[in-house]
């Protein structure tokens, strides 16, 4: 989240579009939202909507292809290939999570 924070501050100074990331960054939180939901057993902490979460994960659910390409090229053992195991992990987890939510209200 904090990576594409600073992008989306820089993208804004030079005045780029910034839409695509602004989605990206609102599934990130609303991902958050939900695994801390999940962590905490806590019945409804965040403000966010039916439909705000489905958006989410299909946003989540698409960088996918793009995260497992490049795991698939990162060196065996590096920084890179670690974190992004540990960022595919953690967007599966959040999918899951609202896959969760949504069985359980009614979706």
């Amino acid at each position: 989240m904090r990576k594409s924070e600073n992008a989306l501050a820089n993208m804004i100074q030079k005045s780029s579009n910034t839409t695509l990331l602004q989605k990206r960054l609102n599934a990130l939180h609303i991902g958050a939202a939900l695994l801390e939901n999940v962590w905490n057993h806590e019945a409804e902490p965040h403000p966010y909507t039916k439909e705000e979460i489905t958006e989410a994960r299909l946003v989540l659910v698409g960088l996918f292809p793009s995260l497992e390409s490049m795991y698939a090229k990162s060196k065996a053992g590096s920084p890179q290939k670690t974190l992004l195991e540990r960022r595919i992990k953690a967007f599966h987890l959040a999918v899951q999570a609202m896959d969760s939510y949504r069985l359980s209200n009614g979706d």
